[in-house]
This record gives structure tokens, sequence and C-alpha cells, in this order.
């Protein structure tokens, strides 16, 4: 296990953590490719090389709307939400994952060629070497996960305290988590400031997600995994 590289740095995980609702449009921060000023909640591209989020006007992020158009340097941050109502994963396959810890999210990288998995820690995301023949056995029983678009969406797992929470969801609310336990996280167990802060990210998130079955079997993969796949 290690701690990630080329994810955000500290302050971008504690303005992902502080970012308002959505509704909110306060300007107070700029694009980070034509410096223009923009609203709290706008537009993240990722760079591909180094996993760095990027913050981007719309017009900035209209040009990266096409994968094409980042070529292998930019890609969007798509802002589909998707709360997974019939998720199937068994405490037996949860095991097999190799995920020392009760939450984690899991992308596709296209760079490395297979899908990745990080759980959020006091550290930052930190990576978990995923036991691939169960990832197989995880997407063959919830097809939706082939729809994940690589690099930018992820499948988000809570099963702490008790939950059993299962969304596809842009990459960048996985490092908004990430920047709510790097930076309240106090002493071994979080302390109570954190744990109502993770409730109130989930409670938002399912708000912000519309239902969606992960066993559909009209789920269908993207183009990369199903050029992967042939």
């Amino acid at each position: 296990m290690s701690t990630a590289n080329g994810t955000p740095g500290l302050s971008r995980l504690r303005r992902l953590a502080q970012a308002p609702p959505p509704s909110q449009d306060v300007v107070d921060e700029h694009c980070d490719l034509c410096n223009e000023p923009i609203p709290a909640q706008h537009a993240h591209l990722l760079e591909l090389s180094t996993r760095e989020l990027m913050c981007a006007c719309r017009a900035c992020a209209l040009l990266f709307d096409r994968d094409a158009a980042g070529g292998n340097h930019y890609r969007r941050i798509p802002d589909r939400r998707l709360r997974l109502v019939d998720f199937e994963l068994s405490d037996r396959l949860w095991d097999e994952l190799r995920i020392p810890v009760d939450m984690a999210f899991f992308f596709r990288s296209s760079e490395a060629g297979r899908v990745m998995a990080f759980y959020p820690s006091p550290m930052g995301p930190t990576e978990s070497l995923l036991g691939l023949g169960a990832w197989d056995e995880l997407e063959a029983a919830n097809p939706r996960l082939g729809e994940m678009e690589p690099d930018t969406e992820a499948l988000l797992v809570n099963r702490a305290r008790g939950a059993r929470q299962h969304f596809l969801i842009p990459l960048d609310e996985c490092y908004r988590l990430v920047g709510v336990i790097r930076t309240r996280w106090r002493g071994f167990t979080g302390g109570k400031e954190v744990w109502q802060e993770i409730g109130s990210f989930f409670e938002g998130l399912e708000q912000r997600s519309r239902p969606a079955h992960a066993r559909d079997e009209g789920a269908q993969p993207n183009a990369a995994q199903a050029a992967e796949r042939s």
C-alpha cells in the first residue's frame, strides 16, 4: 500500500472538502488554464500524466467535452452521479478485494491499463493492491460498472459503521471525501467532527445522485472497456 502520487495537494483537498453546495455561486477561485475568475462550484479537468485535478472555467471545460479534445493530456471530469441500489458485494468478496478499511474508491486507469483501488486516509488517498480476480467477479455481478468512464469516474463504496452504500460518481467527489478525512481526522479514531462530516458528505451525495440498477442487464461497457476485452 502506498500514498498516491499525482493526487491533489493538501490545499486543493482542503478546498474540495470545504466546497459549498452547488446552489452557491460565489467567485473565489481562478481557472488553472486561463486564470479567469470562477465560482466555487466549477468543472474540473484531470491531467492524465500526473492525475492532478485542475479547476476550469466554463469556456475551458467545454474545450474538453470530448475525450479526443484533450488528447493524452487532459480529460474533463463528468457530472454523472448514480446511487447503485441493488449492488452485489458480499463480505467474502470485499475481503478478496484486499481493502484494509471500510471505505474505498475504484477507477480504471488508462495509463496503468487496469482498475486501481484507493481508500481515503489521514495521509491522503492511499493505494491498495487490488485483487483483480475479485474485481472481475464484482464487475460480472454488477454490469453497470462496465459503464465507468476511464480515469474520470469511480465506484465509491462505503461500508463504515454498518453502512452499505455504493455510488458511481465523478472522481473529484472521491477527492472531496479524501479532503474531508485528510483535514478533519484527529487521533486514532478520527474524532466526532470527522464522522459528522463524513455523514454529511454521504447525505449530500445521496441527494445529488439518481438511483440506478447496478445489475441492469442493459448496462454496456464503454468503448475503452470493450476494446480492452476484445
